[in-house]
């Protein structure tokens, strides 16, 4: 069973998030091999916080030592080799998948440049974040293509277009 604890601080707007955050979480989960945390007996919690860029950039500098706000981080609480095992193991039936935090500032400028909604791009990089959770990078390039084609399936079974259709060079 899936538990999600959301926080809203301003200014991001007022909203059915917890819906939204439910939604994501279950799309990319569903995409990965970790499809069963969905129908577990425990309880998989995972924390999303909808925050300021200035908090976001303080937890940025404090953990990855880059001083800026960036659109999403993630805080897996779980060890990627260990995962599979999270739902047969659990003492107390509750398991910890660990913290997503994205910016008010930087999702909304992203959205605005994208041409989407703030809620679709918030959707996208709650994908990413909960896909960070389960063990998933894109530091390399094979990486971040397998990563990339889970978002792309996730947000389509949500009605929302492929974040990574149009590329820079």
């Amino acid at each position: 069973m899936l538990e999600i604890a959301l926080n809203r601080e301003d200014p991001w707007p007022q909203g059915d998030w917890d819906a939204l955050a439910e939604r994501a979480a279950r799309a990319a989960i569903g995409r990965t091999p970790h499809g069963e945390l969905l129908t577990a007996a425990a309880a998989i919690e995972l924390s999303v916080r909808l925050a300021s860029d200035e908090e976001v950039r303080t937890l940025n500098a404090q953990y990855r030592h880059k001083d800026k706000a960036t659109n999403v981080l993630s805080f897996p609480m779980i060890q990627p080799d260990l995962i599979e095992t999270i739902s047969q193991n659990s003492d107390d039936g509750e398991v910890l998948l660990g913290d997503i935090v994205l910016a008010h500032g930087v999702c909304t400028a992203e959205a605005a440049e994208r041409g989407i909604s703030v809620e679709d791009h918030a959707t996208h990089l709650m994908v990413h974040g909960v896909l960070h959770l389960l063990g998933y990078d894109h530091i390399e390039d094979g990486e971040a293509d397998a990563m990339e084609e889970i978002e792309r399936q996730a947000l389509g079974t949500l009605g929302i277009a492929d974040p990574y259709l149009v590329r820079e060079d």
